[in-house]
């Protein structure tokens, strides 16, 4: 069994009252999937946030890493 670290510090007198004022147990607003009311500004695994940016950073460093090849061959000769 897992143990949940509370955040109300070291509980003295209602160990269940602490408890349920704790983060853990705080109301939560279900949001709708379908219909009225369903639209999210932002998306669930934040796919339009520069994905393509990656792709480039990725490319730009393969050339860098060969130069470093080259010029360790070219001081060896």
């Amino acid at each position: 069994m897992s143990k949940y670290q509370h955040t109300k510090g070291q509980i003295r007198d209602n160990a269940i009252q602490a408890l349920l004022h704790d983060p853990l147990f705080r109301q939560r607003i279900e949001q709708k999937q379908k219909g009225k009311g369903s639209f999210k500004r932002k998306e669930k695994h934040g796919k339009g946030t520069g994905w393509e940016g990656s792709d480039k950073k990725a490319s730009y460093h393969c050339p860098s890493a060969l130069t470093v090849k080259k010029t360790a061959s070219v001081a060896a000769c």
